[in-house]
């Protein structure tokens, strides 16, 4: 039966280097959960390598500058990734032929707070699906939309044989006690579909890449990962062979009976794991 951790303090003699997930881990979108702020410090105070990742569809710096605002405290950390940085350098850079082969125009899927994407890149965004070569797909416009408000768009852009690039990962997450569907949900509709998507973050090997220059010279067994979903967190974790451990109040509250701080039953963890065939080292009941 999986082992479940209370708090970090046994994490703390084990590992050097952590790479910490942001929505779920350390904030649930509206405040920093309660024990955050000085989990970091302990960690920083103590000498440890701390990343932060977020499959967060926008650039570093806004990521950083929206965790200050629910409390996350800055410079007790080292290095901010997310989704959307890794997206912006590969707009900006064309350096694959996906990239080479999209085109100059876009028709945005994603509300105006992810605009920083298109900061210096040179792409022309289109008001409509059929004016555009490719679709950059970084989430719903609004919290309370479905994927069926979606359905006519996605199917227009599969006809016209439009490339995605998918800006974030996740299926969902949470705002507050919601759950609402993410830029991943779109995009693997869009598969169903027979669209082509390219993505970036969690779980694909790209986002680690900057990361792990980071943590150049620290054995794999002594750096983790620590995030609250089984097919993003820990399915990336077990890519690049580190530790992971689950956050269990997270994206799986609801599955698990459990929000953050509070002890799930660890057989419902267990079932999860053998549906999804994905496993972390144990479980966490919060970063405290």
């Amino acid at each position: 039966m999986i082992h479940i951790h209370d708090d970090i303090s046994a994490l703390e003699e084990r590992y050097d280097g952590f790479i910490l997930d942001l929505w779920g881990v350390l904030h649930d979108g509206t405040r920093a959960y309660p024990g955050v702020p000085e989990a970091l410090t302990r960690l920083h105070d103590a000498g440890k390598k701390i990343a932060l990742l977020s499959n967060a569809p926008r650039r570093a710096i806004h990521a950083e500058a929206r965790m200050v605002e629910l409390g996350v405290p800055k410079g007790k950390y080292d290095f901010v990734m997310t989704s959307g940085e890794d997206t912006w350098h590969h707009l900006r850079d064309r350096p694959d032929a996906f990239y080479q082969g999209l085109g100059r125009r876009c028709f945005h899927i994603g509300p105006a707070r992810d605009v920083n994407l298109f900061e210096g890149v040179a792409i022309e965004r289109v008001e409509r699906v059929e004016e555009a070569e490719f679709i950059l797909n970084s989430g719903p416009w609004g919290y309370d939309e479905t994927l069926a408000d979606h359905e006519e768009r996605l199917a227009r852009g599969v006809e016209l044989g439009l490339p995605m690039v998918c800006a974030n990962p996740d299926l969902v997450v949470m705002i507050g006690p919601r759950i609402v569907i993410c830029a991943g949900t779109l995009a693997r509709r869009y598969e169903e579909l027979g669209g082509r998507v390219r993505y970036h973050g969690k779980p694909y090997r790209g986002v680690y890449d900057r990361i792990l220059h980071m943590f150049e010279g620290l054995p794999r067994d002594r750096v983790c990962a620590i995030g609250d979903t089984l097919r993003t967190d820990v399915a990336g974790a077990n890519l690049i062979g580190i530790h992971s451990f689950l956050v269990t109040g997270g994206v799986h509250a609801e599955e698990f009976g459990a929000a953050v701080g509070e002890r799930p039953d660890p057989a419902l963890i267990e079932a999860a794991c053998a549906r999804e065939g994905i496993r972390p080292t144990a479980a966490l009941i919060g970063f405290r």
